[in-house]
C-alpha cells in the first residue's frame, strides 16, 4: 500500500503578486521592537523578525491600499529599494504572515 499525498490546503500560502491586495494575516500579531518588530503566527506558530521600521509600517498598512505596490509607494519606499521589500513581502506570504484579501469595492 502506498501513502497518498495530502489534499492541497487552500488556506495555505499563495504566490505573492505585489499588484494584488494583501493584509497582515488575521492570526498574526506584531510586537514592536527597537529593531523593527517580532511577528508571530498563532496558527502555525512561526516567528519572524522584521528588521526595518519601514517594513513594519508596510505590513501594518497593507490593508489600507489597493495593492502591495501601492503600499510601498504610500510608505515612501524608494524605487531602488522596492525589489528588496517585494522579496521580504513574498517571504512573509510564503510563511503565511500576510495573506491575500478581496479588493475594496
Amino acid at each position: 500500500m502506498t501513502p497518498t499525498a495530502p489534499a492541497a490546503d487552500v488556506s495555505g500560502p499563495v504566490a505573492f503578486d505585489p499588484g494584488l491586495p494583501w493584509r497582515r494575516a488575521r492570526s498574526v500579531a506584531l510586537r514592536p521592537e527597537p529593531f523593527g518588530a517580532l511577528v508571530y503566527h498563532f496558527g502555525n506558530r512561526k516567528l519572524s523578525f522584521l528588521k526595518s521600521k519601514t517594513l513594519v509600517t508596510v505590513v501594518e498598512t497593507l490593508a489600507d491600499h489597493p495593492s502591495a505596490d501601492a503600499t510601498l509607494v504610500a510608505c515612501g519606499v524608494p524605487e531602488a529599494q522596492r525589489p528588496a521589500y517585494v522579496k521580504a513581502l513574498a517571504d512573509l506570504a510564503r510563511s503565511q504572515m500576510i495573506e491575500r484579501r478581496e479588493p475594496s469595492a
